[in-house]
């Protein structure tokens, strides 16, 4: 059988001389594994960390990697692919969902919530330093633990004047608050082990350092 969906890349690892296993968001499945071979004239693009792609997937009932028979980018994303600091923004979401979402997890409205924030990045042409902040608070509302004063208050420290602000504002009232890099950096590891503690799992990322010195 042949299904048609849509993919939002995580990771890609290289398998043998041309194949690739990505990591993915189907909005049909949540978090799943497919299995890859681009040919010589596919963009190395698509395989970036959130790339949004169409394709048509080979169901294998021998195997849970089945493989993509073919792909196509549903947007460019050039706003961000052009843009350093954009690249590391997707480099850091795509890591965060990476580790939070188990095989299997994930529905086709959570799938639609995170093309949003994509596709919003994409468009923004400033402000979006703290972009990372609003994608985390969104995350958690999501998921089902949307932080409050009383309820980030055991690890917030001394931000928890900044995140009681910040945990009740919009997206653009979160962009537009006044936040030099440390405190932004602070506050995303605040919500990254929030985040960790309510969903279980271990959220240390390496692409924070990136953003950290990134909009210092």
């Amino acid at each position: 059988m042949i299904l048609a969906d849509r993919l939002i890349v995580l990771h890609a690892t290289k398998t043998g001389e041309r194949s690739l296993v990505l990591q993915c968001l189907s909005r049909r499945m949540g978090r799943r594994s497919f299995l890859v071979s681009p040919g010589s004239r596919t963009p190395q693009a698509f395989f970036l960390p959130l790339s949004l792609l169409d394709v048509e997937i080979i169901e294998n009932p021998h195997s849970d990697l089945w493989r993509i028979r073919s792909l196509a980018a549903e947007s460019p994303l050039s706003g961000i692919r052009s843009n350093p600091a954009k690249n590391a923004l997707t480099l850091f979401m795509s890591e965060v969902l990476f580790r939070l979402m188990r095989d299997g997890t994930g529905d086709a409205a959570f799938f639609d919530n995170c093309r949003k924030h994509i596709l919003t990045l994409d468009s923004l042409e400033d402000n979006f330093a703290s972009f990372h902040l609003w994608f985390l608070l969104d995350l958690c509302r999501e998921l089902g633990f949307a932080p409050g004063p009383e309820s980030i208050a055991p690890f917030a420290g001394e931000r928890l004047q900044q995140l009681s602000a910040l945990c009740g504002a919009d997206e653009a009232s979160v962009l537009l608050y006044p936040l030099k890099g440390e405190d932004r950096s602070a506050i995303a590891t605040v919500l990254l082990n929030y985040l960790g503690y309510h969903a279980e799992c271990h959220l240390e990322l390496r692409s924070l350092a990136v953003l950290r010195e990134i909009f210092a």
